[in-house]
């Protein structure tokens, strides 16, 4: 089985909550990191890498070609392959934009 190193683009969608404050969505979850034990995966990863976990229907993330399964090795030329889980949620949060590098298995 081979992998391949694929460049995602996805702009965040800006929402307004109810309070009226700015909301940026992506679209996507993730499980993994450095911190996180690969034989508990429900997904079966064997590594501690950050994987996509889930994409919601009609968000950036989808129309971006992200897939679940995708393993991010960066996010805006920040490495991903030594993160925790949090690190990379907080990372993923803070930037309107994501230019990501992700492995994916064909």
């Amino acid at each position: 089985m081979t992998s391949e190193a694929i460049p995602v683009r996805i702009e965040k969608e800006k929402l307004i909550d109810e309070s009226g404050e700015a909301l940026f969505r992506c679209g996507f979850r993730i499980g993994g990191g450095i911190d996180q034990d690969p034989g508990k995966s429900p997904h079966g990863y064997t590594d501690k890498g950050i994987y996509v976990t889930g994409i919601h229907e009609g968000t950036p993330a989808s129309r971006s070609g992200l897939k679940i399964h995708d393993k991010l090795l960066q996010v805006n030329g920040h490495d991903f392959t030594l993160v925790t889980h949090k690190e990379a949620c907080d990372y993923i949060a803070k930037y309107p934009v994501l230019n990501a590098l992700v492995a994916r298995k064909e």
